[in-house]
């Protein structure tokens, strides 16, 4: 199990909801990549209304004819394992945004696995 506690690294990452890499969404392709890395934990957020660098509006709005809302990728961990995984992210998002920020993770506790 990993730990983690004390400071951290947090790396969000925006992208648009219908963004593709090799036919699946990217923001599914960078949770399994980040699993499969060893990150401590990933989250994926949907958006109900944005824009980003085309400042064209995305929402859910009934009327809206826009489908593509905006999505957060959201993963913490030590900082030497996010900076290892940004090459990762450089390969995959073509249009969007990826953020990091310091942060302080106080509690951090998987569920027991059954025996």
């Amino acid at each position: 199990m990993t730990r983690l506690t004390g400071r951290a690294l947090r790396v969000t990452i925006f992208v648009g909801e219908t963004d593709l890499w090799h036919h699946k969404p990217v923001y599914t392709e960078i949770v399994h990549r980040a699993r499969k890395t060893g990150l401590a934990g990933a989250s994926v957020f949907r958006g109900i209304e944005g824009f980003g660098a085309s400042s064209l509006i995305h929402t859910q709005r009934l009327l809206s004819l826009s489908e593509d809302l905006p999505v957060a990728v959201v993963i913490v961990d030590a900082e030497d394992k996010i900076r290892a995984f940004l090459p990762e992210l450089d390969e995959l998002v073509d249009e969007g945004l990826v953020i990091l920020d310091d942060c302080e993770v106080i509690r951090y506790v998987g569920r027991e696995k059954a025996k």
